[in-house]
């Protein structure tokens, strides 16, 4: 097995005035050469957004884009026509394909809301465009990782889906937990990102917004040593073509 920390104080940032952004890979103006993605994972940022501001109407194609919003909410519009907000407590995906466009705007006029966006490379391209989105409380299955996307050909009607051998799995935990998360799929690997709390993970102290990356692992033991938020994605660590 070959893991990594990434400090959370490693990650590039931005200020935007109504946009503060932490980028875990290379975005927009940060480029790091050794952080420009892990795997089939090419972003994985995390926003904060004034009251009524947001992410006007822009073009995606070929990529598989994750929301998780952490506090508030994002109405979402599109090409296709769909309009819908995403709360705290929901997961949205969209498949670009052959092309969208859409925006992405704080739901809120009085109230930051705060977002993950994680951005995956496809296994298929030119695919039909997609829309999705899902509620899952995690509070509900608390101290254990539910399964909140998974792939489109291996899906079990439970969780969203993306075209991509690609896992996501969010989990709230009480301090002292174990958890086996054990690899689907042979070559891909674990990039955990911790929102907050504090684990251990092969004596390793991973910290609130830090990330652990692994591969060449079957099964991988993680130890919440406080109350903790966990987003753990697995995806494959090269392209299948």
């Amino acid at each position: 097995m070959r893991t990594r920390l990434f400090p959370k104080n490693q990650r590039g940032t931005a200020n935007h005035g109504w946009l503060q952004a932490n980028f875990s890979f290379s975005f927009g103006n940060y480029y790091n050469p050794e952080m420009v993605q892990f795997g089939m994972l090419r972003v994985l940022n995390d926003d904060t957004i004034a009251a009524g501001m947001g992410f006007g109407t822009h073009p995606h194609d070929n990529m598989e884009i994750i929301t998780i919003p952490m506090e508030g909410g994002l109405t979402h519009r599109d090409s296709m026509g769909n309009e819908a907000t995403v709360r705290f407590g929901e997961v949205q995906v969209m498949s670009a394909g052959t092309g969208i466009y859409h925006s992405e705007m704080n739901a809120s006029q009085t109230e930051q809301a705060k977002t993950l966006q994680l951005w995956i490379f496809p296994e298929l391209q030119d695919v039909e465009p997609r829309y999705d989105q899902k509620g899952f409380d995690p509070e509900e299955k608390r101290n254990s990782l539910v399964n909140v996307v998974s792939p489109h050909d291996k899906n079990d009607g439970d969780a969203l889906w993306i075209y991509q051998q690609a896992w996501l799995h969010l989990g709230v935990f009480d301090a002292g937990q174990t958890i086996e998360y054990p690899i689907h799929l042979e070559g891909n690997g674990m990039y955990l990102f911790l929102l907050e709390g504090q684990l251990e993970i092969n004596g390793q102290e991973v910290n609130a917004r830090d990330a652990y990356g692994a591969v060449e692992f079957e099964t991988i033991t993680i130890t919440t040593k406080a109350p903790s938020k966990i987003l753990i994605i697995e995806v494959p660590m090269q392209f299948n073509n």
